[in-house]
């Protein structure tokens, strides 16, 4: 049984470790015990080399059978590329282990580190993406299909969650208007949606309606069209880890990070609005949009600020920037919309 459109999720029964997105009453949260982990110190912070040179060590051990819950990113490939630093940001950039331990992926659990810990058992390959509706070249393609005709491409873009905290990561990956424009689709294409995966055995959090599985997103055509918006095949230079939304995802650094839809399993052109998977659970807080926006708050807390994960213990926030840095270049897609409303 699932919840109906708008319906707050706490009416259904949830895993103990639920946070802050979902729909509680102010009573629930305020009677809560809430445990953050404390951050690490940058000089704690393990580095990309000094992460990769213990993996090395790991994987002889593995073969000895002294190494104990060695993950599937012992085995993860290396991917070609070229670093486009033209749209990218000097920022320095969070530490592997960050990004792949600490994640949303409700899929996978509610908890922070749930994704890393159960997503072992899901299985990214063979994959193949669904291309449907409003387009005049449609079917279903393998990943590779997907992939071949693009060139690979890093991209450093900050991406800030809709919780208040924010990364900075170096993805993979190839413009989403590159693959549009294959399958040409017509005048009546205003949209694009997006579906994940749908894999309770694999993903065990899709057993549980905390929200409406599968999951759904979708975009203007000239959000997707724009250049910034990436389809991310993978991070640091090798393949998506699976709880980072192997084996393709969506990347739009402008946007909070729940539009960011990963596993993608269906890319469909659509002449109206798409649902949306957070708007259908709560339609007050999460809204179609979702620019990022530190002039309006979440009903429940504010968004001036942001946390960056890693920063030492005493680092203050930061203040979070209008469109999340990337004014300069998306704001023209809002021309005359108001923000406000349109959140």
């Amino acid at each position: 049984m699932k919840p109906s459109p708008g319906s707050p999720v706490t009416s259904w029964p949830l895993p103990r470790s639920y946070h802050c997105n979902y729909s509680t009453h102010r009573s629930e949260l305020t009677s809560m015990r809430v445990f953050k982990p404390a951050a690490i110190p940058p000089s704690e912070i393990t580095s990309r080399e000094r992460y990769l040179n213990r993996r090395e060590v790991i994987a002889g051990l593995a073969g000895t059978g002294l190494a104990f819950g060695a993950t599937t990113a012992l085995a993860a490939e290396r991917l070609k590329f070229t670093k486009n630093a033209r749209l990218s940001t000097s920022e320095p950039t969070n530490s592997y282990e960050d990004i792949t331990t600490y994640n949303n992926f409700y899929e996978f659990g509610t908890g922070k580190a749930e994704p890393a810990e159960r997503a072992a058992r899901f299985k990214p390959k063979p994959w193949s993406v669904t291309i449907a509706g409003e387009a005049e070249v449609k079917g279903t393609f393998t990943l590779e299909d997907i992939l071949k005709p693009h060139a690979l491409e890093e991209r450093i873009y900050r991406l800030r969650c809709v919780e208040a905290w924010s990364m900075v990561i170096p993805w993979v990956g190839f413009p989403l208007g590159d693959l549009i424009r294959r399958f040409r689709p017509t005048s009546r294409a205003r949209y694009v949606a997006f579906k994940s995966v749908m894999r309770p055995d694999e993903m065990p959090g899709q057993r549980f309606p905390v929200l409406d599985w599968p999951y759904v997103e979708g975009l203007r055509m000239d959000e997707a069209m724009h250049p910034l918006t990436i389809l991310a095949a993978g991070l640091y230079g090798e393949v998506l880890p699976n709880q980072n939304g192997a084996p393709l995802r969506l990347v739009v650094p402008w946007k909070y990070g729940f539009k960011g839809i990963k596993s993608i399993v269906e890319i469909r052109f659509t002449e109206r609005v798409p649902p949306t998977s957070w708007n259908i659970s709560a339609p007050r807080e999460y809204g179609f949009y979702a620019n990022v926006n530190p002039q309006v708050d979440h009903p429940r807390w504010s968004q001036a600020q942001e946390r960056r994960i890693g920063a030492g213990i005493f680092t203050p926030k930061q203040p979070t920037l209008m469109l999340n840095g990337y004014a300069d270049q998306v704001a023209s897609l809002y021309a005359g919309l108001d923000l406000r409303k349109n959140y």
